[in-house]
């Protein structure tokens, strides 16, 4: 070797003054043979034809601390592996954003029901109906709308189920208060509202509206002509409850039951000729868990008594009200209904008459 050099693990023991004499620099322990990146063939294998004296020695054969440095290498990154592959398991179970199962909304089934009156519809100053009549009472708007005690369901927790009660409460106000629904105007309130499944059904039900219990117009919300009737005060007086209830492990269902009454009058009369009008809606909601995400709804069933309308209404598209001063004789045969008491009897097949505690006293 060329120069002088000390072993990797310094000095051999057992040499006169720390090992300084002529051998030191041919001199080598074991550590140094171990630590040397060539190794000498033995002589059989330097016989063979073109073989060479020294060979190159691989980081792992450096000895048994190598070989189990690279075995542990090896166990962390299958440990690693599993880790993130039981990971992406465990999100995928738990992940409450499940695709929505591929169920289809069903068709809403409306009964709409007109209310004759049994005697001339009284007349007057919108504030003055209302105190005389039965809504005296019921608070106004969206406020008369109130939300049940809430509680988780089985598969369903507390927050979902307000949720529910939120976008039912929502599709009540933008389909039975809205001013521009009412009016007419529009029906964009109540259908960005709606399950895409019943979309097409609630476009028929709106430009063609039948009397088939699948198309009626007011089975889907509240609608007046304004060329017949429009509203004298802006404050609709509501009352009713919210219900809701789970169907199975995938369904919320929503129940509402609320009187809604109009102050009406006839375009260009003035405010004195004002009369109310009263809207009673039953209706069904049912959502599934996509739905409560996307913030709508699917509606089963619409039940809807009106009145003061005659018996002869068309009740599949806007409601007809009659207004102050109008009277229908041939509804003293059939019998009475209440839009506002709480156990109602069973809507009447084609038309019921409007009981005389529903309207203002004279």
């Amino acid at each position: 070797m060329a120069g002088r050099g000390d072993p990797p693990e310094g000095t051999p023991d057992g040499l006169p003054g720390g090992g300084e004499d002529e051998y030191r620099s041919v001199v080598f322990d074991e550590s140094f043979v171990r630590a040397a990146r060539l190794q000498e063939f033995s002589a059989r294998e330097r016989m063979g034809e073109h073989a060479q004296a020294v060979r190159s020695r691989s980081p792992g054969e450096d000895g048994a601390v190598a070989r189990g440095g690279g075995s542990r290498q090896a166990l962390l990154l299958v440990l690693l592996i599993l880790l993130a592959f039981g990971t992406a398991i465990y999100l995928g179970v738990r992940n409450p954003y499940l695709p929505p199962a591929d169920e289809r909304a069903a068709p809403l089934r409306t009964t709409v029901v007109p209310l004759a009156p049994q005697r001339t519809v009284p007349g007057g100053e919108p504030a003055r109906l209302f105190a005389r009549g039965p809504a005296a009472e019921h608070r106004t708007g969206a406020a008369g709308i109130n939300f049940p005690v809430a509680g988780r369901t089985s598969h369903f927790s507390e927050s979902q189920v307000v949720t529910a009660l939120g976008i039912a409460k929502d599709y009540l106000v933008a389909s039975s208060l809205e001013p521009g629904v009412l009016s007419g105007a529009t029906v964009r309130p109540a259908r960005l509202l709606l399950d895409p499944d019943q979309l097409p059904q609630f476009d028929r039900s709106v430009e063609t509206p039948a009397d088939d219990g699948r198309h009626a117009e007011a089975g889907w919300l509240v609608r007046f002509d304004p060329r017949r009737a429009v509203l004298a005060d802006p404050a609709v007086r509501v009352q009713g409850t919210l219900r809701f209830e789970e169907t199975g492990p995938e369904t919320l269902d929503v129940t509402a039951d609320h009187t809604f009454t109009y102050a009406l009058r006839a375009p260009g009369a003035p405010p004195e000729r004002a009369s109310l009008f009263t809207v009673q809606r039953q209706t069904h909601f049912r959502f599934d868990r996509e739905d409560l995400r996307m913030h709508r709804t699917e509606l089963l069933t619409s039940t809807v008594l009106a009145g003061p309308q005659a018996c002869g209404a068309d009740t599949t598209g806007s409601l007809t009200p009659l207004l102050a001063g109008a009277g229908v004789p041939e509804a003293g045969s059939a019998r009475a209904t209440d839009p506002y008491a709480t156990a109602r009897p069973a809507a009447p097949s084609l038309c019921g008459a409007l009981a005389p505690g529903a309207q203002p006293s004279p």
